[in-house]
């Protein structure tokens, strides 16, 4: 793949499941796309509606509670993008037409590898136009109590340092640093699950939410266990799948970004939040066209608190 130039997909791909917090079937269809487009959504299935059309920027995002939402909440909106925008950013690919027939996407197995899986069958070609990147320029952070978020300069490709402390046994203190490549993506952060607490269960049916969850596409985490039969698929699963959508959230910059960015203890809210104070001043970034050298991928986990027992949540 050339990384000076813009990628599409070769050919459409459909995908079918169910939405984790709504329960509502999903099908959607990943289509090629021209230059410069970006993902965007073509949200159908409105009642009284025309279609309409969403694209996948941060000045988008309508909502962050356990899953990120585009659009109009309650009226054209598709929630729980994170997961495809992370396979979209991981893969290297630019530009995809997501046409959707309901407001919820499919939450497959709780990661983002059935999309990569898609991406790869169907292949992706080079465009004529070349890649742009969001380069970022000067420090920017976020705090909320003992949870940070920020993004800093880099002098090529982009980094991610992943940190998370649960009171959970099962959990407890995760740390990954990561550096984006596709092959990396593909292999260690892809096939990331979802995860949630089954003390919450209850909690978030009466609020509207996890009505699709299943040991099929969550990571269930008990007491002192994992309850799906299966385990985990990696020991630090849960790190990395907050990895994973920190890569998906951040791709609503519309830009593959240079730079590093570092979280602790963030989830969604946060993730967006950095977009929108690195883009509130215009001497914090530039947009460029030449390309990064994206380094070879590391590796650190911290403090996975019991190795075969670490868990999930929808956040």
């Amino acid at each position: 793949m050339n990384f000076d130039r813009q990628t599409t997909l070769r050919a459409a791909v459909t995908l079918t499941g169910v939405g984790v917090h709504s329960g509502a079937p999903a099908s959607i269809c990943l289509k090629p796309s021209s230059a410069n487009s970006g993902v965007v959504f073509l949200r159908t299935g409105l009642a009284g509606m025309p279609p309409q059309l969403i694209h996948a920027k941060h000045t988008k995002v309508s909502a962050t509670e356990l899953c990120t939402v585009i659009g109009e909440r309650g009226a054209a909106s598709v929630s729980t993008v994170e997961h495809l925008m992370s396979a979209c950013s991981g893969m290297g690919l630019d530009n995809v037409l997501v046409e959707i027939d309901g407001p919820e996407m499919p939450i497959m197995d709780g990661s983002a590898r059935e999309f990569v899986a898609a991406i790869e069958a169907t292949g992706m070609t080079t465009l004529a136009a070349s890649r742009r990147y969001l380069k970022v320029l000067r420090p920017v952070r976020i705090e909320q109590g003992r949870a940070f978020a920020e993004l800093s300069p880099a002098e090529q490709g982009f980094s991610l340092d992943v940190e998370i402390d649960f009171d959970s046994a099962v959990i407890g203190r995760q740390r990954k640093i990561f550096d984006l490549d596709a092959r990396a993506y593909a292999g260690e952060i892809a096939r990331a699950r979802t995860f949630g607490f089954m003390r919450d269960v209850e909690q978030l049916w009466k609020a509207g939410f996890a009505q699709g969850a299943s040991l099929e596409n969550t990571v269930a985490v008990g007491e002192d266990k994992v309850i799906n039969p299966e385990g985990l698929r990696y020991s630090d699963e849960f790190v990395r799948h907050k990895v994973l959508d920190a890569i998906g959230d951040l791709a609503l910059a519309g830009y593959p970004i240079v730079g590093a960015f570092r979280s602790y203890c963030g989830g969604h809210r946060m993730n967006v939040s950095v977009l929108e104070t690195l883009f509130a001043d215009r001497a914090n970034f530039a947009i460029v066209e030449s390309q990064p050298v994206f380094a070879a991928p590391r590796a650190v986990q911290m403090g996975a608190a019991a190795p075969a027992a670490l868990a999930p949540d929808l956040h």
